[in-house]
């Protein structure tokens, strides 16, 4: 027994062409493009097939674009009876993940990640921020840089990407401020290309709007294993799942954690399934270098011919 996980990307992975030569071939795809655009009334199939960039990464276009590319390409895994005995999405795709488990309906999916794209960008219009990349640096001290800025505003920790990254998230004027004072403690700080400052306090109002959107919608227990953001950790009630989803927008990423759980439970197979391979070189940064373990990305047709070529042997 070889347990494998379906990660889903989010934000960050998006590329113009994204999807389309699986879309072409795929029926199943093509259905999960054709709902999505019902759904949202956006033009997924061209921001994802022609863009521009610009305009595919404005956050209310990006979340159920990346979203729809994501489960496009799970729609086609199924097809051929591929099914993951883990799932986890990283911030954005874990929304993927919840569909993957069927823990909500596809129509929910596509809903709420349209309608959290649309909040997050409203906040972030409203309280603009940035994010950072801090590397080189222990938790420890970067806390205790984060501790003392918090008292003069808006900042945290937003991903806890891997052992040696941690992105934190505030007003410019704060990251700026941590950034500087990384560097003279012996870190690297570098500037990420993002148009809000998610997973920070500045995400309030976005919180509270989506966590009445959610009372809405039906959460049932997962089809296989689910590790969350913001825990790192598995979940199976409903209840729980809701109510730490309620959450998310403005908690952490425990992404390091999330993978320790995943290896905790013998996990060797890690399968990307969205655009890029953004999440697989995270998995590498945090397993040993002694760990054995298979990886493979899903975002078009070679590497889906790749992916189930290796699922025969």
């Amino acid at each position: 027994m070889n347990p494998k996980v379906f990660l889903f990307p989010g934000q960050g992975s998006q590329y113009v062409g994204m999807g389309k030569d699986i879309h072409d071939l795929y029926p199943s795809a093509r259905e999960i493009f054709e709902k999505a655009e019902e759904i949202t009334a956006l033009p997924l199939k061209e921001l994802c097939f022609t863009g521009p960039m610009e305009d595919l990464t404005l956050t209310a276009n990006l979340q159920p674009a990346v979203t729809t590319v994501n489960l496009a390409i799970l729609a086609c895994l199924e097809e051929k009876g591929i099914k993951p005995d883990w799932v986890a999405g990283h911030s954005l795709g874990e929304y993927s993940a919840l569909f993957a488990a069927r823990v909500i309906s596809l129509e929910e999916t596509i809903r709420l990640v349209k309608t959290r794209g649309a909040l997050m960008d409203q906040a972030a219009q409203k309280n603009p921020g940035s994010m950072a990349a801090v590397m080189g640096l222990s938790s420890k001290i970067l806390g205790e840089i984060i501790s003392t800025l918090e008292k003069e505003g808006a900042i945290g920790a937003a991903n806890f990407n891997t052992p040696e990254q941690t992105v934190i998230s505030g007003t410019k004027s704060l990251i700026e401020k941590a950034s500087q004072q990384v560097a003279q403690a012996g870190g690297k700080a570098i500037p990420l290309a993002v148009s809000g400052a998610w997973h920070s306090p500045l995400m309030a109002e976005a919180l509270e709007g989506f966590k009445k959107v959610l009372d809405s919608v039906q959460f049932n227990g997962p089809v296989c294993g689910l590790v969350l953001n913001g825990t790192g950790k598995p979940e199976n009630d409903p209840v729980k799942i809701k109510e730490i989803m309620g959450q998310q927008i403005g908690q952490p990423v425990r992404w390091t954690e999330a993978v320790n759980t995943l290896m905790s439970q013998g996990v060797s197979r890690f399968v990307e399934v969205g655009p890029k391979k953004v999440l697989l070189g995270l998995v590498r940064k945090c397993l040993p270098r002694d760990y054995t373990y298979q990886a493979y990305n899903v975002e078009d047709l070679k590497s889906l011919d790749t992916y189930l070529a290796a699922e025969k042997n």
